[in-house]
């Protein structure tokens, strides 16, 4: 991918007369403190990777490996440790070029504990910048951990370490980034050389994750005066003899005045390059017109909202996508698509051409070939797209002491929801958003409130899901509430849809209309019947001297069912007089017969009754008027 910008980027060099183009190899200082002999100032190329210590400096002391001096591999069974002893001075490898990726040498040294990596170049040549792998292979998982900065050092300058190192010498250096950046004013201007692209491999995917990561510490430099930013794209001219090939329409607007890589490399499927000089064109015109309404920093919140809504791969990378997205940061659709114009006319268009002109490196700033750029003060950052790296170059290009405290402190809220509510979902009636503020800006995420989970895109809709959803601005669903009768349309289920109640009809969402079950005959459809329609039911009658019959919807008479009520109750009358001259009948039977038994029974104890015979006298002796007979237990 960066080869084939750069060939392009050549291509339009070309039609200005100047092919070579202006690479320019950022550099820092390299102070060798010890030895004597070596002491003295030198450059070197600051890596493409890792975090450069912009603002700072550091010291270490060299170290050169007896084997594996190219850094290839692991150091984990290395004969001296690299990591930093307690109370001692920080590890700088030395390693040589050759053989292994820039990258894969300073895994292997941060990954072994140096503090930094020193690559010696293996030919005399002018210092060149380290960079990340080609394409093929830029998936390597280390390559966004690499966090020790990098530096290549001339040849010469190797040789001299070495030499001395092997007579047992011990060479200490200071790297200094200081200078690295101009840091003039209390003002840092930066620009992002960026691409809308979404289907370049991992080169545009880390990209596209580091404009949402600094998303909201660059609108906070913006928002409160400290920084100046502006985005930039990368563009090329087709040479007017090949503008009618197909290659150049494919790629190519305003015929073949600006063009783009085809995203799949592949012109017979997908999107074409044009579609990416379109939408390219459609974010450098939604920052003119942001910026002339004085909110440049939405700019960050369109190009990341497109990322999410509208990418390549699901093929939403359209204008009518696009235009949502705008429409829901509330800024003018109309004064964009004027600013884009027409793409198909053979003429220039002032913004695309403008872009193509800044291209060209002016003053300190070499040509931007490179995708992605940063620009600092008109000086190219070096090192990773990293959220922490890019701010602590950001704060180095401050005049000293005049840093803002997001320098000092990464602390920060953005407060984006407070307008417009971020262009996120909301339900102002309910009081819910989706819009929720975080330190890398705000996110459209859908909420959870009460314990009930919304679902959604978090951008145009959210809707409520699981138990309890109804309590919750009713699910969504309709509701409403007439004649002292309340109805709803949601479920309060583990579902998330919404039915009208019975009696009603509609999509349960906006709307539930009432049923007329009496126009339709839908009830009270026997002859005799009178329906009245009532809101989201009905009421039945019947007509004379008729009563309703709601179970089986029929009419009978008020006397018949008068008499036949009477008769049921003298029947329940005669059935209670029945039972009460039967029970009263046994009671007399059980109950005297039992009385008769108990009082023979007693009596027989005393005197002699009819049926006993007579006892003998010694039985019952009578002394005067006192008789004493047998004691007596209750049974």
């Amino acid at each position: 991918m960066r080869e084939k910008l750069v060939v392009l980027a050549c291509v339009w060099f070309v039609l200005y007369g100047s092919c070579l183009g202006r690479f320019v190899v950022e550099k820092n200082s390299l102070k060798v403190t010890s030895p004597d002999s070596l002491k003295d100032v030198y450059e070197c190329a600051i890596g493409n990777f890792g975090v450069p210590e912009y603002g700072g400096t550091m010291v270490g002391s060299v170290y050169y490996p007896k084997s594996n001096q190219k850094a290839c591999k692991s150091f984990e069974d290395v004969d001296v440790s690299l990591k930093k002893k307690p109370g001692g001075i920080p590890i700088f490898l030395l390693a040589d070029r050759g053989e292994c990726y820039f990258t894969l040498k300073a895994w292997n040294a941060q990954n072994g504990g140096a503090a930094a990596i020193l690559v010696a170049d293996d030919r005399v040549e002018p210092l060149i910048t380290m960079d990340n792998p080609e394409e093929e292979d830029a998936r390597a998982d280390y390559l966004q951990n690499i966090t020790i900065p990098s530096a290549l050092i001339t040849k010469e300058l190797g040789d001299k370490i070495k030499k001395e190192l092997s007579k047992g010498g011990m060479v200490n250096i200071n790297l200094d980034w200081t200078e690295a950046l101009p840091h003039p004013d209390e003002r840092v201007e930066y620009e992002l050389w960026t691409n809308s692209n979404d289907e370049c491999g991992p080169k545009c995917d880390r990209q596209l994750d580091f404009i949402r990561s600094f998303k909201g510490a660059a609108q906070i430099l913006e928002q409160k005066g400290y920084t100046q930013f502006a985005p930039h794209y990368i563009t090329w001219y087709c040479p007017e003899a090949f503008t009618l090939s197909k290659q150049c329409k494919s790629q190519c607007i305003n015929h073949g005045r600006y063009c783009a890589p085809d995203p799949e490399e592949d012109f017979s499927k997908g999107y074409d390059g044009k579609d990416v000089v379109v939408q390219n064109l459609r974010q450098a015109c939604f920052f003119k017109v942001a910026n002339e309404s004085g909110k440049p920093w939405q700019w960050w919140d369109y190009v990341t909202d497109f990322s999410i809504r509208c990418p390549m791969k699901e093929k939403k990378y359209t204008k009518e996508c696009a235009d949502q997205v705008i429409k829901s940061l509330g800024v003018d659709i109309k004064k964009i698509d004027e600013c884009i114009g027409d793409t198909e006319a053979d003429v220039d268009n002032p913004i695309l051409k403008a872009e193509q002109e800044s291209q060209i490196g002016k003053g300190s700033r070499g040509d931007v070939t490179i995708l992605p750029t940063l620009v600092v003060n008109n000086r190219q950052y070096r090192g990773k797209l990293d959220k922490g790296a890019v701010l602590k170059a950001i704060c180095a290009g401050f005049e000293e002491t005049t840093e803002p405290d997001i320098c000092l402190s990464r602390d920060m809220q953005t407060n984006e929801c407070l307008e417009n509510n971020g262009g996120c979902w909301q339900d102002k009636a309910a009081n819910i958003t989706a819009c929720r503020d975080t330190f890398r800006g705000r996110v459209c995420e859908c909420p959870i409130v009460q314990g009930v989970k919304f679902s959604g895109d978090g951008y145009t809709h959210c809707e409520a899901s699981g138990a309890l959803r109804c309590e919750i601005n009713n699910g969504g669903c309709w509701k409403g509430t007439k004649d002292g009768r309340t109805y709803s349309a949601c479920i309060d289920d583990h579902t998330k849809g919404c039915k009208c109640p019975p009696g009603f009809k509609g999509d349960g969402v906006n709307s539930c209309e009432d049923i007329d079950e009496c126009k339709d005959k839908l009830a009270c459809q026997c002859p005799e019947c009178k329906c009245k329609n009532t809101w989201g039911s009905y009421e039945c009658s019947c007509s004379g001297n008729l009563l309703y019959m709601h179970e089986h919807d029929t009419c009978i008479s008020k006397a018949t069912s008068t008499e036949y009520s009477w008769s049921f109750v003298w029947v329940i009358i005669l059935g209670l007089a029945v039972s009460g001259v039967a029970g009263y009948a046994l009671y007399k039977y059980r109950i005297r017969r039992y009385m008769d038994s108990e009082i023979r029974a007693i009596m027989a104890q005393y005197m002699p009754l009819d049926n006993q015979g007579e006892e003998p006298d010694h039985m019952h002796h009578v002394q005067g008027p006192h008789v004493q007979g047998p004691h007596v237990h209750n049974v």
